[in-house]
């Protein structure tokens, strides 16, 4: 069945109520987590990159912005919005603006390209989703190992690169950062030295980033325990292209949404490898779920609860549940038999923004830590206003309103904008009964 396409929502508040099983076909955007790192490392690369599937969602923008405030150009095709050519600038633009700098976590994987053009980087402390420290630490290790200098504030950082230096940089990292491992890989695109990266983050985002690299003429060797770059024999100046991955968050709130309404449908443009563990875990729970030749295939018509536990523990590691899935699992999880166990030590303050909202719909949870919960399944929730405080706070109330009694209205769509470009239109496509409140 080909997907359906209706206007983006444009108001600031949603209603959702209770609907019928979804059904259909959707396609899911660029991942805004991998898109933001490519369009720096774009901006490292000093040559012209053609860069397609790029998401249209407000963080992204957001870093285009910043990009052209740096001095770089950035233009798409009229023929085709979600492609981006980056482009070096010869304009010496080297700070910016920190308010805009400030609306995104993201901001930081600017800083090698900024080395790289002017010699510093200038930028204010990460913002973006208020879900717990935003710690650059290992950032500043990173660059130390290159010889960089780091100088803190309390509004932001002042990053000031190293003159020289040669031979191979040896890195290794504490825990598998995501953050630090992408910090690593850019600085040393730009440095143009060889890299040995020791317990790197393994995430289809920094795996991204290899594949770029491998692309424009890197040797790139990844295992679980070293990550290691060779920089090509020569550099080219002719254009190179990339592509987004399709965005893997995307397709698991979809597939939970499908899943929550007892529903079939194919969702469309997502790697297999790229929701692995969440295809596990909606297997554990009894719903029926496979991905082939880039589809995500749910079929929860046909599901039978297990009862069984779910632990979704959001993990770092190589085949880990990645934390951005564990919401919109504890939204279906409710709905499903079973005494479920939820842990996101990687975003601490993530359930202090998720399970009041959910509480407000009438679930009870039991809170274990400020990063771990329980409660038991299945639960019936009721329609409420609540707000989007976080991206993944909002994508997994809208879940809940699915199965909620009367109508949810959720608000703060801002925030579920800064992710996902439309994504109350797709469920929408898929049949679930959305609509525009109007002030």
């Amino acid at each position: 069945m080909p997907a359906v396409r209706i206007p983006p929502v444009a108001a600031e508040v949603v209603a959702v109520r209770p609907s019928v099983p979804l059904a259909g076909a959707v396609t899911v955007d660029g991942s805004k987590n991998a898109a933001l790192p490519l369009l720096a490392a774009a901006a490292a690369m000093h040559r012209p990159v053609h860069l397609s599937n790029v998401p249209a969602n407000t963080d992204v923008g957001t870093m285009l912005t910043l990009l052209q405030q740096s001095g770089w150009q950035a233009a798409r095709p009229v023929s085709d919005p979600h492609t981006t050519v980056i482009l070096p600038s010869d304009k010496q633009r080297p700070d910016p603006d920190p308010e805009v700098a400030a609306r995104i976590r993201a901001s930081y994987y600017l800083v090698p390209a900024l080395l790289g053009a002017y010699g510093r980087a200038r930028l204010p402390w990460p913002g973006g989703c208020a879900i717990g420290d935003r710690g650059m630490e290992q950032h500043f290790k990173v660059y130390e190992r290159f010889g960089d200098r780091s100088t803190v504030g309390d509004r932001g950082y002042l990053v000031e690169a190293a003159t020289g230096g040669r031979g191979t940089v040896s890195i290794m990292l504490p825990f598998r950062s995501r953050g630090a491992s992408i910090a690593a890989l850019l600085r040393t695109v730009v440095a143009g030295r060889p890299l040995r990266l020791g317990q790197p983050n393994l995430s289809p985002e920094v795996l991204s980033v290899v594949e770029a690299l491998r692309i424009s003429g890197w040797e790139c060797r990844v295992s679980e325990a070293v990550l290691t770059l060779q920089p090509p024999r020569s550099v080219s100046g002719e254009e190179i292209a990339w592509r987004v991955p399709g965005d893997k968050i995307e397709a698991g709130t979809l597939a939970c949404a499908v899943a929550v309404t007892g529903g079939n449908a194919h969702i469309l443009g997502v790697r297999r490898d790229d929701i692995t563990p969440l295809i596990t875990a909606l297997r554990w729970l009894g719903v029926p779920a496979d991905a082939e030749d880039g589809t995500l295939t749910v079929q929860a018509q046909d599901a039978q609860p297990t009862g069984r536990p779910l632990r979704a523990i959001a993990s770092l590691s190589p085949g880990g549940l990645d934390a951005d899935f564990e919401p919109a699992l504890l939204a279906l999880a409710l709905t499903l038999p079973g005494t479920h166990l939820f842990a996101d030590d990687i975003n601490p303050g993530r359930h202090r923004n998720l399970l009041p909202q959910l509480v407000r719909l009438g679930a009870t949870i039991d809170e274990l830590s400020p990063t771990q919960c329980r409660f038991a399944g299945p639960q019936q929730l009721t329609g409420a206003g609540v707000e989007a405080t976080d991206i993944r706070t909002g994508s997994a109330l809208l879940i809940a309103g699915l199965t909620a009694r009367g109508v949810t209205t959720l608000g703060g769509l801002e925030q579920l904008r800064r992710g996902h470009a439309d994504l109350p239109v797709k469920l929408h496509a898929l049949g679930a009964d959305i609509c525009e409140v109007i002030p």
